[in-house]
C-alpha cells in the first residue's frame, strides 16, 4: 500500500520516494561531504557494487576508476548508488538513498571541468567517466511509518 502523507509520497515500506530536485541535491550533499558511492559492474553469474569516489558535474556524475573498473563501465549502461549511512541514522538529512541510472562515457580531468573527486577509495585508478543521469530516484528512509499510510 503506498499513499500521501502530506505532501510527500510514501511507498509501501514507509519511505519518501523523492523526486528528480531533490536527488540532484542529496548528490550535491554526498559529493561535497566526500562520501563515497558504489557502482553495479556486470560479473561473472551476478552483478557486483563495487565502492567508487565521485563528484557532480552538472546533472551528470564523475566516477574516479582503475583500468579494471574502467574496461566494465566505459560506453554501456551502468547504475550508481550513494547513500548517508556512514552520516548516521540522525544526521541532519536523515537516512537516505540516491540511485542513477544512464550511460557512462570516459572524460578528461579539463572536459570534466572540476578537480577529481576527493579519494577515500584506496588505489581509485587514475581514470575518469562520466554517468549521464537518464534516470534519478530516490528515498529517505522511514519517513513514516507504515500505520500512518492505513485509514
Amino acid at each position: 500500500m503506498t499513499g500521501d502523507v502530506g505532501s510527500r509520497w510514501v511507498d509501501e515500506r514507509g519511505s519518501e520516494v523523492l523526486g528528480r530536485p531533490e536527488c540532484r541535491r542529496l548528490l550535491a550533499l554526498a559529493s561535497k561531504h566526500h562520501l563515497h558511492g558504489h557502482v553495479a559492474v556486470s560479473g561473472p553469474g551476478a552483478p557486483e557494487l563495487v565502492p567508487v569516489d565521485f563528484a557532480v558535474s552538472g546533472i551528470d556524475v564523475v566516477l574516479q576508476v582503475g583500468e579494471g573498473l574502467f574496461s566494465h563501465l566505459v560506453d554501456r549502461p551502468a547504475t550508481f548508488e550513494v547513500d548517508n549511512g556512514e552520516v548516521g541514522p540522525d544526521g541532519p538529512e536523515g537516512q537516505w538513498s540516491v540511485v542513477a541510472r544512464g550511460y557512462v562515457s570516459e572524460v578528461t580531468r579539463l572536459a570534466a571541468g572540476l578537480l577529481p573527486p576527493e579519494v577515500r577509495v584506496p588505489s581509485p585508478g587514475h581514470r575518469l567517466v562520466r554517468l549521464r543521469c537518464d534516470s534519478l530516484t530516490g528515498r529517505r528512509l522511514g519517513a513514516a511509518r507504515p500505520s500512518a499510510l492505513r485509514p
